[in-house]
């Protein structure tokens, strides 16, 4: 079963009814063009309510000020506007403007020279720092090839001074005769005719380094084993300044 409820206890309702039964709220809505006229209105002549011909014209004249007075206010609006706009474009405004934008721009320009200012100082300091550190690579250089100039000055004179000592032990045309005399009264232990045949006696004496057949194979398995390398120069002191690897 179905309850049409409406008004202010439709909450009330709503709480008090039991979970069975479906409430259905009323609501009231627009007829359709179909739906006939209601009883109650069937004949009735819709007729205009009744005007006062003098307070009609008064409300005529009232409404027409009231649309001059807007009209007026919306000119004078507009015009204070217009004067705003070409003032800021064309008047004291735009004076105003102008001034501050020459006043930004100097100050733009005493910026921008002391950046310059700024920048030509750091590119000068810049300069005479890499100028220092070239002339002092340059002097460095300089004193490295004069250091080395002075080494093989040095060196060059070490071995005119060696040449020279040695050349005093050089057998010339003019010390000829002096150095034969020196060798007459220094005679020296050299092997000679004289002494040959005892030298060879005294080999046949010892003949433990000898090669003989009876131990040939003995000293070539002791070469194997033992290789030494001849292969090499001395120098005038008998030191040895030149020697090959064995491979």
């Amino acid at each position: 079963m179905y309850h049409f409820i409406g008004g202010r206890g439709v909450s009330a309702a709503r709480f008090l009814a039991s979970r069975s039964t479906v409430l259905v709220e009323a609501v009231r809505g627009r007829k359709s063009r179909n739906d006939p006229v209601a009883k109650s209105k069937e004949g009735r002549i819709k007729v205009p309510p009744p005007v006062d011909p003098v307070e009609m014209v008064v409300l005529n004249e009232r409404y027409t000020e009231y649309q001059l007075i807007l009209r007026a206010l919306r000119l004078e609006f507009k015009e204070e506007v217009l004067r705003n706009m070409y003032e800021e474009e064309m008047g004291s405004q735009a004076e105003k403007r102008a001034r501050m934008e020459m006043e930004e721009h100097r100050t733009l320009m005493a910026w921008n020279d002391q950046e310059n200012l700024r920048t030509l100082q750091a590119r000068i300091l810049r300069v005479q720092k890499e100028e220092e550190e070239a002339q002092h690579r340059k002097m460095e250089l300089a004193l490295q090839r004069e250091e080395e100039q002075q080494e093989f000055i040095k060196q060059r004179e070490k071995e005119i001074l060696q040449l020279q000592e040695e050349a005093k032990n050089f057998i010339t045309l003019q010390n000829l005769d002096q150095r034969i005399e020196e060798a007459l009264d220094n005679p020296k232990n050299f092997i000679t005719l004289q002494n040959l045949d005892q030298r060879i006696e005294e080999a046949l004496d010892n003949p433990k380094n000898f090669i003989t057949l009876q131990n040939l194979d003995q000293r070539i398995e002791e070469a194997l084993d033992n290789p030494k390398n001849y292969n090499f120069a001395v120098d005038k002191e008998g030191r040895v300044v030149k020697r090959t690897v064995l491979q």
